[in-house]
C-alpha cells in the first residue's frame, strides 16, 4: 500500500509542472488574443466616422424613459396621464423614427438611475460596461463548465470574449447601447450558483422584470427540481411588478392590465429582417402578420414543450450549461421580438462547444472533437459581424447597402415599416432563395442548434446528474 501511494505521489509531482505550464499557456494565449481583437476594434473606431461604431439609439430610449419617470410623470405633469408609454421619444433617442418606450415600468425605474449620468459620458460608459459584462459572462461560463484553476478560467474567458467581439450580436449591443450582455451575465451568474445558495433565482426574477424573456427560466428551474430557486425568481419578478404599481400606477395598469405588453407592434414591423424570431420568419413566409399568428402559436407550444424537456434532460445528465443555453435558445425563438442583438447567447454557446471539443480530444474521441470544433466554428461564422453586409446585399439590394442591420435617415426601410404597419410592399414578403437563407440566418441557425441539442439530450438521457468536469 505504501509503495502504491508513493507511486501516485511521484506521478503527481512529475505531471504537476507540465500541467502548470499548460495552464499558463492558456492564460497567455487568451490575453494575447483578447488584446489583439480589442486593438482591431480600436483601429476600426479610429478609421471610421462615429456613426459606424456608436449609434446609441436604444440607450437614448432607456435614458428617456428614466427622465420621464424623474421629471414628467404625474404629479409633475398632470396633462399626460401615462407619459411613459404615450410620449414619442424620437428627439431624445437620436432617431428619425418616433420610437416609444417598450419596456416594463420597473425597467423605467431602473433607467431613472441611469439617466443621472450625463449624455456626454453615458454612451462611452455603456460600451465599457458592456465589454466588462461580456468578460464576466465568459468568466461565469468557464466556472459553470467546471474550471477551477484561475489561469485556465481567465484564459478561457478572454478567448471567449475575444470571439464574442467578432460577432454581430455583440457589436450591435455595444453599438446601440443595449443591455443584453449585462442581463446575460447576470443570468449565467445567478443560475450557475450552487443549488444550496439561498438567494439563487432572485437575480433572474429581477432580470425578467426588466425584459420579460428571462421568465422562460422559471419553468426550467421547476423542471430541474430547483423549486426554491424558481420561487425566488417568481418572488423577484413579483417584486418588480409591485414596485412599478407603487411608483407608476397608471403606466403599470396600462402595461400589465390593459395588455400593452402583448402589443409587439409597438417596436415596429415584426417581420422586419432585424427581428430574428420564429414570429418574424412566420410573418415573412406567410406574407402578413395575421396569417402567421396561428402557425407561430403552434410553433411556440412545440418549442417550449420540446425545448424545455431537452434542457431538463441535459441538466439531469450533468450538462448544466447546455441546459441553460437550450432554455435561452427557446426564449429567443419563441419571443415575438428577438432582435439581432438579443442573440449574444451565441458567445457562451461557442465556448461550450469548444469546451466539449477539447474534452473529446483529450479522451481520444477524434470524431467528437471534430464535430464540436465544427459546431463552434459554424456559430462564429453564422453570427460573425461580416455577414451583415451579405444580409444587406441579399435582403435589401446593393442600392440599399448599410452596415449590417444598421439603419439611418428619414427614408430608411425601418421608418416606413413603423409608419405604415403591415404593408404588402415590405421587401421581406418578397424574399426568394438566398434572401430567405441570409435574412433568416439567426433563427435558422437557432432551430438547427435546437435539433442538435435535442439529439444530445436524447443520447444522454440514461445518465444521471454528474459534477461538471474540472481542470
Amino acid at each position: 500500500m505504501v509503495c502504491q501511494v508513493s507511486s501516485v505521489l511521484e506521478r503527481l509531482r512529475a505531471t504537476a509542472p507540465g500541467e502548470r505550464v499548460r495552464n499558463t499557456r492558456v492564460l497567455i494565449a487568451g490575453a494575447v488574443v483578447f488584446v489583439v481583437v480589442l486593438a482591431i476594434w480600436a483601429l476600426y473606431i479610429a478609421i471610421h466616422p462615429p456613426g459606424f461604431t456608436l449609434y446609441p439609439v436604444d440607450l437614448g430610449v432607456y435614458r428617456a424613459g428614466g427622465l420621464i419617470v424623474r421629471h414628467v410623470s404625474p404629479p409633475y405633469n398632470p396633462k399626460l396621464v401615462h407619459p411613459l408609454y404615450d410620449a414619442p421619444l424620437s428627439n431624445v433617442a437620436l432617431s428619425p423614427v418616433a420610437l416609444k418606450f417598450t419596456y416594463t415600468p420597473f425597467a423605467a425605474l431602473f433607467f431613472a438611475a441611469v439617466s443621472f449620468v450625463p449624455w456626454s459620458i453615458l454612451p462611452h460608459l455603456s460600451q465599457a460596461v458592456n465589454l466588462a459584462a461580456l468578460v464576466a459572462a465568459a468568466w461565469c461560463t468557464m466556472g459553470a463548465l467546471g474550471y477551477r484553476d484561475r489561469r485556465i478560467r481567465v484564459g478561457g474567458a478572454l478567448l471567449g470574449a475575444a470571439a464574442g467581439l467578432l460577432t454581430e450580436p455583440v457589436f450591435r449591443t455595444m453599438y446601440l447601447g443595449q443591455i443584453n450582455l449585462i442581463l446575460m451575465a447576470v443570468l449565467i451568474w445567478d443560475l450557475t450558483q450552487p443549488d444550496g445558495r439561498r438567494w439563487k433565482g432572485l437575480a433572474t426574477g429581477f432580470a425578467a422584470g426588466i425584459k420579460l424573456v428571462p421568465l422562460i427560466f422559471i419553468p426550467y428551474l421547476l423542471l430541474t427540481r430547483r423549486f426554491r430557486a424558481a420561487a425566488m425568481a417568481c418572488g423577484g419578478f413579483a417584486a418588480t411588478v409591485a414596485a412599478g404599481f407603487i411608483i407608476l400606477p397608471g403606466d403599470s395598469a396600462d402595461w400589465w392590465l390593459h395588455g400593452l405588453f402583448l402589443q409587439d407592434g409597438r417596436t415596429g414591423f415584426v417581420g422586419w429582417g432585424g427581428n430574428q424570431s420564429t414570429r418574424a420568419i412566420a410573418t415573412r413566409l406567410a406574407g402578413s402578420i395575421d396569417a402567421a399568428t396561428v402557425p407561430w402559436a403552434i410553433g411556440v407550444v412545440v418549442a417550449i414543450a420540446g425545448g424545455l424537456v431537452c434542457a431538463a434532460m441535459l441538466d439531469r445528465a450533468g450538462h448544466i450549461m447546455l441546459g441553460l443555453l437550450t432554455t435561452a435558445l427557446v426564449g429567443l425563438l419563441i419571443s415575438p421580438i428577438s432582435w439581432d442583438h438579443h442573440w449574444v447567447w451565441v458567445v457562451p454557446g461557442m465556448m461550450v462547444a469548444a469546451h466539449y471539443a477539447v474534452r473529446a480530444w483529450q479522451a481520444g474521441r477524434w470524431l467528437g472533437a471534430a464535430g464540436c470544433s465544427a459546431l463552434a466554428l459554424g456559430m462564429l461564422l453564422a453570427f460573425a459581424s461580416w455577414p451583415g453586409s451579405l444580409w444587406s446585399h441579399y435582403t435589401r439590394g446593393p442600392g440599399d447597402f448599410t452596415h449590417g442591420f444598421i439603419w439611418t435617415g428619414p427614408n430608411s426601410a425601418v421608418t416606413s415599416f413603423v409608419k405604415y404597419g403591415d404593408n404588402p410592399a415590405f421587401r421581406e414578403y418578397h424574399w426568394r432563395g438566398l434572401q430567405h437563407l441570409a435574412g433568416n440566418a439567426y433563427v435558422l441557425s437557432g432551430l438547427l442548434l435546437l435539433v442538435i441539442l435535442g439529439i444530445i439530450a436524447w443520447r444522454s438521457r440514461r445518465y444521471s446528474r454528474a459534477p461538471a468536469p474540472g481542470s
